[in-house]
């Protein structure tokens, strides 16, 4: 029987993995993982620590069928070949992902393995569309959302995939895991989200069972606790999108009335929203690092050291922001609707780059996905593909008020505003200085002034237009 390697990257599942199944079928499979030092400069300490739990999780699920997790550290261009070399194995094979970064690592892989006369696959399996499936006529990939996402919708999906059985996982030893301190990270300040396949599946049935038929109401009330949770299982691969989309299907189709039915296509659209930006930075990969939309002249950002640690710290003196952003650090996860409200202040009421917000996001986010966090980043600063216009500019209390009108979620993550009547709350930024301390001494004046950063914000993309 020949021996096929799978090696894991961000699909940490054994259950609907088109490469794993693919090998799986072909003779008999081992799994592999390597920690790689040039991607982990990339990674943080939530994410990390993400990682390692449900590896743990995937590597039991293996043992208990008879088979174990290869575990390695180093470079894979020398590490996959050795271990192909050691257990005999003929074929080397993995899931695609669509960064620049990783397409090009997986290229040189690719190259080392030939050259070791190991034969060397991958696959698509993170989207239900791959990069360059979806274009228009001209073929060429969507910068408008609403184009793609009537392609997407419209296309039949792909079922789940199965899972390997004992029979089919090679008798092998694998190493133990490093721990986080070993990989040169901290414990993560922030409370990590329950890990691996088990709790992804929880997840995906406690949301799809009720939650999700009011998903179009709540979604962004970031206090109802109405979204799925779903986004770092979907990062890291502890769940299939097949599956995810299998279970939104009959969910669907089992919804008691018309309002529950669409409440689960707009659940459905923001699954079409990941794939979008996945396509975008696959044929985009410099948008990491440079805007996807040019201006004619250079956008002229600020440069406030102060201003942006107060942002990170939840310091600003705007509440709705405060809550995003300290949110962030205690969950390493914010929700949606803060995710664009804390990206506006940043880019239109500080005028500071888009780029140093999505730099503090992949330190803290446990489920930063460099495409979604780029393309939401871009979004929201007017330089993206589907861009807010530049002179939409969120007011951080309008805001506020509209999906926190009781405060709730303010008050849960400001405890300075614990006391603080909702009214008074979202009036924080009109108060007196002396009203603001009398009710609330320990949280901070406003750093600035909505109204005078907007005409201000104006004036700097106007400019980069060449409009003056």
């Amino acid at each position: 029987m020949s021996v096929h390697v799978h090696w894991h990257r961000r699909d940490l599942r054994a259950t609907d993995n088109h490469s794993l199944s693919a090998a799986a079928e072909t003779g008999s499979v081992i799994p592999a993982f390597i920690f790689d030092p040039a991607v982990l400069e990339f990674a943080s300490p939530p994410r990390v620590a993400f990682m390692l739990e449900s590896l743990s999780e995937l590597r039991a699920w293996y043992r208990e069928r008879g088979g174990d997790l290869v575990v390695a550290t180093g470079d894979p261009r020398e590490e996959l070949p050795r271990i192909a070399r050691e257990h005999g194995a003929e074929r080397v094979s993995w899931n695609r992902d669509y960064s620049g970064l990783a397409s090009k690592r997986d290229e040189e892989v690719r190259e080392a393995l030939t050259d070791a006369g190991i034969e060397a696959t991958s696959v698509d399996d993170a989207l239900l569309f791959e990069p360059g499936s979806i274009t228009t006529q001209q073929g060429e990939t969507y910068a408008v959302y609403s184009y793609f996402w009537k392609k997407w919708r419209d296309r039949e999906k792909e079922s789940p995939v199965s899972a390997p059985d004992g029979e089919q996982l090679a008798s092998v030893s694998g190493d133990s895991l490093p721990s986080q301190e070993a990989l040169g990270f901290d414990d993560p300040e922030a409370t990590i989200p329950d890990a691996g396949m088990e709790a992804a599946r929880r997840r995906l049935e406690t949301f799809c069972a009720d939650p999700i038929y009011r998903y179009a109401d709540q979604r962004d009330d970031p206090a109802a606790d109405a979204t799925s949770g779903l986004s770092p299982h979907l990062k890291w691969g502890t769940i299939g999108i097949r599956t995810v989309y299998e279970a939104l299907d009959r969910a669907k189709s089992e919804a008691p009335d018309e309002a529950a039915a669409d409440s689960c296509e707009e659940f459905e659209s923001q699954l079409a929203w990941r794939a979008f930006y996945a396509h975008v930075l696959d044929t985009n990969p410099h948008t990491v690092t440079a805007n996807y939309r040019s201006y004619e002249n250079p956008i002229q950002w600020q440069t406030d050291a102060a201003a942006l640690q107060a942002w990170k710290d939840g310091k600003t003196g705007y509440p709705i922001v405060d809550a995003g952003m300290r949110q962030l650090r205690a969950e390493a996860f914010m929700h949606n609707r803060l995710r664009m409200i804390v990206a506006s202040f940043l880019t239109k009421d500080l005028m500071l780059d888009w780029r140093e917000g999505y730099a503090w996001f992949r330190e803290k986010l446990a489920d930063h996905d460099t495409a979604s966090d780029v393309g939401g980043w871009q979004w929201a600063s007017g330089t993206g593909t589907d861009a807010q216009p530049y002179f939409r500019i969120f007011n951080p209390m309008t805001q506020g008020e509209r999906h926190d009108p009781d405060a709730e979620y303010i008050r849960t993550y400001v405890p300075e505003l614990a006391d603080v009547p909702a009214e008074t709350i979202h009036e924080w930024v009109a108060l007196e200085p002396d009203e603001r301390a009398s009710v609330a001494p320990e949280y901070p004046d406003p750093i600035v002034d909505h109204a005078a950063r907007r005409e201000a914000a104006l004036d700097m993309f106007e400019a980069a237009r060449g409009d003056e």
